[in-house]
């Protein structure tokens, strides 16, 4: 019987710290909900603003997948591997922290805010050397199907990073319905829409809901109105 959980968009954590305005679908900073630390191997959903001309300053990571998805603006990064690069609306970055790495990542605009989704995922090995990789994705590519944007392997469509994960991105007109067949056995899917209304398995769910399912094998998606999602396939054990 497959298993679900729910996270209405409105019991997110959330932090408004003026330049940053932060919403946490899992324990976040000050933000710590028992119930909400981490979905299988996912760890971190934060649904990010920031303000112009603002951002992180350096800061440290380890042994974390750390994937960032601008959906509108840009965002500076520069870390201590040498990489100084702006990734856009439209780009997946992904950063393996491993044995550690430090980074800052600021909206260089001086007129327009920055939003991003900021993504953490359990590696599947430990102190694996650091690494950086930035793609541009075409948005063709998710009209009305299922585009993927992230796996395990190197060759694949997308990123790819230390864990048997999988993540793809829709954008779907009303009525459009599609089957997503998860690709390995044990793992589950967080689902969270951007946009839009979409029905998942018979659970309908709104603009910035989460939606995490486990013990099934395939999805039935249904978009209700025009919507945008994101499928995260990962490992419920890591």
């Amino acid at each position: 019987m497959e298993n679900t959980i729910i996270h209405k968009a409105n019991t997110r954590g959330h932090a408004d710290h003026g330049w940053l305005n932060a919403y946490h679908s899992f324990s976040f900073a000050s933000w710590y909900n028992p119930e909400r630390v981490q979905f299988g191997a996912l760890r971190v959903l934060n649904d990010d603003t920031i303000a112009a001309g603002m951002g992180f300053g350096t800061h440290p990571h380890d042994n974390m997948e750390i994937i960032t998805i601008p959906l509108e603006g840009d965002l500076a990064h520069k870390d201590s591997m040498g990489n100084t690069e702006t990734i856009k609306s439209g780009d997946i970055q992904v950063m393996s922290a491993g044995t550690g790495v430090k980074h800052s990542e600021f909206n260089p605009n001086a007129d327009q805010r920055t939003k991003l989704l900021q993504i953490w995922v359990y590696p599947n090995q430990q102190n694996v050397a650091p690494r950086y990789q930035q793609i541009t994705l075409n948005p063709e590519d998710r009209k009305n199907k299922l585009q993927q944007i992230l796996s395990p392997n190197a060759d694949d469509s997308g990123v790819w990073i230390h864990q048997d994960a999988w993540f793809h991105l829709g954008k779907f007109d009303k009525d459009v319905s599609a089957t997503y067949n998860l690709k390995k056995e044990g793992n589950g899917v967080y689902a969270f829409i951007l946009s839009g209304t979409i029905t998942i398995n018979g659970q309908e769910l709104e603009t910035r809901d989460g939606f995490g399912i486990w013990n099934t094998n395939s999805l039935d998606i249904k978009a209700t109105s025009d919507a945008e999602f994101l499928l995260m396939e990962i490992p419920m054990q890591h």
